[in-house]
């Protein structure tokens, strides 16, 4: 009795927080892996432009105005300023 009582609770604490360390331990790899190929994709393509480009200073040149065009999207669709009240 007593051990079917102990194994009952134990079902229902340390295994489902066993099973949910499990999980969040793995996706925060999963999240750590998958911003790590983000990282080499990006320095692969920012290599490959400068092969085709004018070196380093024209890839950097080319993706800073890309950023400066978003940027300029990102600003212009904002939320509009509020009007002054009295």
């Amino acid at each position: 009795m007593l051990e079917s009582t102990a194994g009952k609770v134990r079902g229902l604490t340390h295994d489902r927080v066993a099973r949910w360390t499990k999980l969040v331990t793995l996706g925060t790899v999963a999240a750590v892996l998958f911003l790590l190929a983000l990282v080499l994709v990006g320095i692969g393509l920012f290599r490959i432009l400068a092969e085709v480009t004018w070196g380093p200073a024209g890839a950097s040149a080319i993706l800073g105005g890309l950023f400066l065009i978003a940027g300029g999207l990102l600003w212009w669709k904002r939320s509009p300023p509020r009007e002054k009240q009295p």
